[in-house]
């Protein structure tokens, strides 16, 4: 009973943690306290399955605990659909970048020299 009170804290904090998603350089300390919680909450589950815990459709603190999970994945994908957009958004302006710096080095042409044979 105590890990599972200790599961359903863990899986409140996460979720009010993943309320709030911080811009710039603040995203990397933002996604390690997620992990590190993630990775507690982890293994509280793991305890708890070694225990023969079974989610009881009639309890209400059950019930709580597979409504917070399933927000918490939600909420998860959507942080992690921020974060690919966001590479997705560096890796083109650095093309566009390499681009812009060079903006010969995609053509290529099979030309020769050409000599004026003229006088």
């Amino acid at each position: 009973m105590e890990n599972l009170q200790q599961l359903l804290q863990i899986s409140a904090k996460l979720l009010k943690h993943l309320t709030k998603i911080p811009n710039g350089e603040d995203r990397s300390i933002y996604i390690d306290e997620i992990n590190a919680m993630l990775d507690e909450r982890g293994t509280l589950i793991e305890k708890l399955s070694r225990e023969g815990f079974v989610i009881d459709a009639n309890n209400k603190v059950h019930n709580t605990l597979a409504q917070l999970d399933k927000n918490i994945r939600e909420r998860l994908d959507h942080v992690m659909n921020l974060v690919k957009q966001d590479m997705k958004d560096l890796q083109n302006s650095k093309k566009n970048e390499r681009q812009y710096m060079n903006p010969y080095s995609s053509v290529q042409v099979m030309d020769g020299m050409y000599y004026d044979k003229k006088k």
